[in-house]
């Protein structure tokens, strides 16, 4: 089981929570994909040194008398922006389909803004083995792992999730932190691919990572991320590495790999999701972009697109888990299978734009939006998802040196 950690960061981790927070990926609407990646194992998500002993224990949660068939309700705690609205913007149509299908209230709260800031809400009561209040929760995948390795959250009973089961898509099925999705389902999945500015660009060929960091005629007008994860993920695969399968040579090889175009003035500067106002204006000939930017900046401009190397991309999620002690955890399972039907899957994808997990939605999403359909940002296709990789879990000590390394790169 995972130990406590100090609640003092280090100046590095400490920066990189200000940087998420400012204007990485904690700060980015429900267009621009992620929440706050950076803070891995950092921020207010830290556990106390001298705390009480984690009281889920058991690898499989602590859970509570269900009282599902008792209590036809459900408790949701989401990011805001995250979930599909009316025109008026007040309902949630899939949310009142589910209950007039299942008579289950759902009660949907938005009270979630980032990942550490949550954490400290819900960390006493997991900690005391107390009901958080909370029957769902929606976390980034680092943080999911976590409380999965703490034994703070429930073991999915499979039974109740026949969707999920069949229609996840391969990409997503066996994360480090949660190998064959025992107790936890993508909400939705986040990308980093490559976008650029065909008119910036001029002609100019790119087809790597390699290219933003070499080319000379690209001096000064490349742009790379300040989310560590991202920025160093893309580059070891450029190297031929796996993020999640990487060594301490490894990584260091990589920041190696960073400073030398550093110095060589190639990299305009590192950003949060400010790069894409670079980006339109052609500041930025090309950058590291976050698939769902990219999603409504080719919407906004003929000349914004994107790639994805050869060598792969960064791919990332935020899970669905239960908590332990939760009240109504049936209840909670059949929300999240129903969230894994194509018809549902559709609906949500269509108006939130991000990657949907859910095999086999094309068709009934071409319905809704053609373009959202054949989209490769929103469904990759086979060829795409084969090159997805994702970068592994850090230990706390992990962490610390990686960003310390990172933040003397990007001059935080």
């Amino acid at each position: 089981m995972e130990q406590y950690e100090p609640d003092r960061l280090s100046p590095a981790r400490a920066a990189a929570v200000r940087r998420s927070l400012r204007n990485g990926r904690a700060a980015l609407t429900r267009r621009s994909l992620l929440r706050a990646g950076a803070l891995a194992a950092g921020g207010s998500a830290t556990l106390s040194a001298c705390g009480i002993p984690a009281a889920g224990g058991p690898r499989d949660g602590v859970s509570a008398q269900d009282r599902s068939a008792q209590e036809k309700t459900v408790t949701f705690s989401n990011w805001t922006e995250y979930m599909d609205v009316d025109d008026s913007g007040r309902r949630h149509p899939t949310l009142e389909a589910f209950t007039e299908r299942t008579g289950i209230t759902v009660r949907y709260t938005e009270d979630i803004n980032d990942n550490g800031e949550f954490f400290g809400k819900i960390k006493p009561q997991l900690a005391a083995g107390q009901d958080t209040g909370r029957d769902l929760v929606v976390l980034t995948d680092w943080l999911a792992a976590r409380l999965i390795r703490l034994g703070w959250v429930q073991k999915l009973d499979p039974s109740h999730l026949p969707h999920a089961f069949a229609n996840l898509a391969p990409q997503f099925r066996s994360p480090d932190g949660d190998p064959g999705r025992a107790y936890s389902y993508p909400w939705q999945g986040i990308s980093t691919v490559i976008a650029y500015n065909k008119k910036a660009l001029d002609g100019i060929e790119v087809t790597s990572l390699s290219d933003l960091l070499d080319n000379p005629r690209l001096k000064g007008r490349v742009g790379l991320l300040t989310e560590m994860r991202d920025t160093v993920g893309m580059t070891l695969l450029d190297m031929g590495k796996d993020p999640g399968d990487f060594t301490d040579d490894d990584y260091d090889a990589a920041i190696a790999r960073l400073q030398k175009a550093v110095d060589r003035g190639q990299i305009r500067r590192f950003t949060g999701n400010d790069y894409t106002s670079d980006l339109a204006k052609g500041d930025f000939a090309a950058c590291l972009a976050w698939a769902g930017d990219v999603v409504q900046l080719k919407a906004d401009s003929p000349d914004i697109d994107f790639l994805v190397p050869d060598s792969g991309y960064l791919t990332s999620s935020d899970d669905l888990l239960i908590p332990n002690r939760a009240r109504h955890k049936t209840n909670a399972e059949r929300l999240i299978d129903y969230y894994y039907e194509p018809r549902t899957a559709a609906r949500l994808a269509a108006y939130i734009n991000y990657v949907c997990p859910v095999d086999g939605v094309k068709e009934e999403l071409a319905k809704i939006d053609a373009a959202a359909a054949d989209n490769p940002l929103i469904l990759p296709d086979k060829a795409m998802q084969a090159k997805s990789r994702a970068f592994r879990s850090l230990s706390a000590q992990e962490e610390t040196a990686c960003e310390e390394k990172f933040a003397k790169l990007i001059g935080a």
